[in-house]
């Protein structure tokens, strides 16, 4: 792979000189641009120890405008970090529209690092680079330009660099017993990296490898790539999207899942009170035991409006310690969360250890209200499934228990509901003209909801479908199916 680097390469420093205005210009305008297009920029500096990725950093915010743009010099997780999934920590910090980040350090860094050591084998290096893939490959469908920029020098270029900042006092404190560890072991970190680079070059998040002996030739180099790609990236972008005949509502799915429940299912009053206390004790014994085991649970709600969401998620937390669950309404994004990646704002709430987080409508409104309502193309919601099934997987993976639910009733239950809620001065904040627009497009929602179901119910996170049309039968099925994933999940650990 480092064989396409230019080694030896050289600039002097009149032609450098002559050079330097007229990127640092150019780079302004392309900053700007991108700025007013409301696209993202995240580049990520990478390379071996010793081949100048502070300095080069240095130059890009020296020639960027400070304002618009971050820098993240990531180092070891932070204990926040270590208790939630891996990539919490690079989603948090992905950049808004129209503004750039710096990763200096990223998700490349640990796995290179590990399996060059041998602290990871074959398969679990594979791995990582799949995540990685999969990774860049949802920032890249949400609109984030990937600058990639591997910074490549040989070994004795590397021990040079080392024995000259360690003669300096001013420098010496830059190199570390961890580098010198690194030099020896070179080899085994070139070809990590080298298999790095190949598994994860892409059209959508390519590598720039550049040759960096020379601090002006890898300078000018990498401003120069930065500089190419965001303007190839602007053009690109003015370009008419592709016309699609989808207007949201889907056909009728093959097998309609959720018109097989019976709906009829009840519980007696007396008998649910019963129930209802000792599946909340044994719920709330259960998720103490999340801390002790270093893992978290992520609760889904879905349903058509009024299928009793609100009722099963306060049953279900009268069994937990306040201290430890969070309710997440979702509703409409913000202008923040618009600016990002969609799973952005699902990356920022993800529980810590012992830890519960329960969403009130979740990341399936992609495929849901979204895609009925025509908010997002055609593209974007069919693509979302993979996305969801790729973050559901990195949740369970890292500890995280995933349990979802579709609470269903009838087109004629949901009706009374609706007139219920009307009738009653305290419910009526409940029901909105949206509510009742959202019900004429029922047979859409159905169909979508099938999809999603189909699509989405994996080993690792399947949905449970609820009988809702009785209140008490719903809420213990919650309760149980809770409390059965909790005492599979712990066994397993």
């Amino acid at each position: 792979m480092f064989e396409s680097a230019e080694l030896g390469r050289k600039l002097n420093k009149k032609t450098f000189q002559q050079r330097e205005p007229e990127v640092r210009e150019a780079l302004l305008d392309a900053q700007l641009r991108l700025k007013e297009s409301s696209i993202s920029a995240l580049i990520v500096i990478a390379g071996a120890e010793g081949s100048g990725k502070g300095d080069t950093v240095n130059l890009l915010l020296d020639w960027f405008d400070s304002r618009g743009i971050e820098t993240h010099a990531l180092g070891e997780p932070s204990e926040e970090e270590i208790e939630r999934p891996p990539y919490f920590r690079y989603w948090r910090r992905l950049p808004p529209a129209g503004s750039l980040a710096i990763f200096f350090g990223s998700w490349y860094t640990g796995a290179i690092a590990q399996h060059s050591l041998g602290k990871i084998d074959e398969a679990q290096f594979e791995d990582h680079l799949r995540r990685i893939v999969e990774f860049e490959r949802t920032l890249a469908d949400n609109g984030v330009l990937l600058i990639k920029i591997w910074l490549h020098i040989t070994k004795s270029q590397q021990k040079r660099r080392f024995k000259r900042l360690s003669r300096d006092r001013e420098t010496a404190w830059r190199v570390t017993k961890r580098d010198w560890e690194y030099h020896r072991t070179y080899d085994r970190f070139v070809l990590s990296a080298s298999r790095a680079i190949r598994r994860t070059d892409r059209a959508h998040a390519s590598w720039h490898v550049i040759e960096a002996q020379d601090a002006r030739y890898r300078n000018l180099k990498v401003a120069e790539t930065v500089l190419a790609s965001i303007e190839t990236h602007l053009e690109d972008a003015t370009q008419p999207p592709a016309a699609n005949g989808n207007h949201g509502l889907p056909a009728p799915a093959p097998v309609n899942i959720i018109s097989t429940l019976d709906l009829s299912l009840a519980v007696d009053p007396a008998d649910y009170r019963r129930e209802l206390t000792a599946r909340q004790l044994a719920v709330g014994r259960l998720s103490r035991d999340l801390l002790k085991q270093r893992r978290s649970a992520v609760v889904v709600f879905e349903g058509m409006d009024a299928a009793g969401k609100g009722g099963c998620i306060r049953r279900l937390t009268q069994s937990i310690d306040a201290r430890t669950y969070r309710v997440i309404p979702i509703s409409a994004p913000t202008d923040e969360e618009s600016a990002h990646p969609y799973l952005w704002r699902f990356w920022r709430q993800l529980p810590r250890w012992g830890h519960i987080t329960i969403y009130d409508r979740s990341w399936y409104g992609r495929v849901l209200v979204e895609r009925i309502e025509g908010l997002i193309p055609s593209a974007a919601w069919r693509r979302a499934y993979a996305e969801i099934n790729a973050f559901e997987e990195q949740l369970t993976s890292s500890g995280v228990l995933v349990v979802k639910f579709w609470l269903a009733t009838s087109k004629d239950e949901q009706l009374t509901r609706f007139k219920d809620r009307e009738a009653r001065g305290y419910k009526r904040y409940k029901i909105t003209p949206e509510d009742w627009r959202n019900r004429e497009k029922w047979d859409g929602y159905i169909a979508a909801a099938c999809d999603m179901i189909e699509r989405t119910s994996t080993e690792i996170a399947p949905w449970t479908l609820v009988e809702a049309n009785d209140k008490y039968h719903a809420r213990l099925k919650v309760l149980r199916t809770v409390e059965a994933r909790l005492q599979r999940a712990l066994a397993t650990r």
